[in-house]
């Protein structure tokens, strides 16, 4: 992968803002190539995203690879090492987006989830010599306290499925929710028995609201997160899209333009 950044995240809701944030680090300059690439952990067919089809409309992304048993991208790989293969050197990627397709299945218990494949998805990544980015599923408004601040899911996926190091991307959130975030990410970014440390990645988040509901007026769709839109929890939307900002640093080799990067 040639050291390309590749942003790894647990809701298919994330993928849009995730792009938002990349076209903002970019600070006015030639947007970056993004490809798209859809793990099978939610719906096979890409064509039931209508976010995909947006951005396709809005020329925000380039291409999309359908990875596993999901189907319909512009190109289809057998595994995500494939489709990450695929999207860098047949669509000319520039940064890759590795998500589910829409929807998220889980059994309320610490392991049966589909986002435990965030934690391969940044194991595949560091194998093949890309930079992983750790998208933090994170909540201000969810009604379950497992996904509080920083979800479980991103813990579990990125704490004890990924052994390889990736930049953790922290939200400077400020208030209650900013401590609660900070205390979990603390613990993520401890280093550990098996596998290589985290970097910490604090970012800034200044005009990222506003580069949000931009976003909605220019691709034609409403930001929603499990039935949340903006205006209900922007915490979920401005993490995902401070991830991309911080890719877009990484790719013009300017990665503190983005945030601190640190250990914990």
């Amino acid at each position: 992968l040639d050291g390309a950044p590749v942003v790894v995240a647990d809701l298919h809701s994330s993928l849009p803002a995730i792009v938002a944030g990349v076209r903002a680090g970019a600070g006015g300059g030639r947007p970056a190539r993004i490809v798209y690439v859809m793990t099978d952990g939610g719906a096979l067919p890409l064509a039931y995203s209508r976010v995909v089809a947006a951005l396709r409309r809005a020329g925000w992304i380039v291409g999309t690879v359908t990875a596993g048993q999901a189907w319909g991208g512009d190109l289809e790989a057998v595994s995500v090492h494939n489709a990450l293969l695929a999207a860098r050197h047949v669509l000319g990627a520039e940064i890759v987006v590795v998500i589910q397709g829409p929807g998220n299945l889980g059994t309320d218990t610490p392991w049966g989830f589909s986002g435990v494949a965030c934690g391969d998805a940044v194991n595949a990544v560091a194998a093949l010599g890309g930079r992983p980015i750790a998208c933090l599923r994170i909540s201000q408004a969810d009604a379950r306290e497992r996904h509080r601040g920083v979800s479980h899911h991103s813990l579990t996926a990125y704490g004890r499925v990924a052994l390889a190091g990736a930049d953790v991307v922290v939200p400077r959130l400020g208030g209650e929710l900013g401590r609660r975030v900070d205390a979990q990410v603390r613990r993520l970014c401890e280093p550990r028995a098996v596998g290589a440390r985290h970097r910490r990645v604090d970012a800034d988040v200044e005009g990222l609201r506003g580069v949000l509901a931009g976003a909605e007026r220019a691709i034609g769709v409403r930001l929603s997160t499990m039935g949340r839109g903006l205006e209900d929890d922007e915490a979920a939307f401005v993490a995902a899209a401070a991830a991309g900002r911080h890719a877009a640093a990484v790719l013009a080799g300017s990665a503190g333009s983005a945030g601190s990067a640190a250990g914990c």
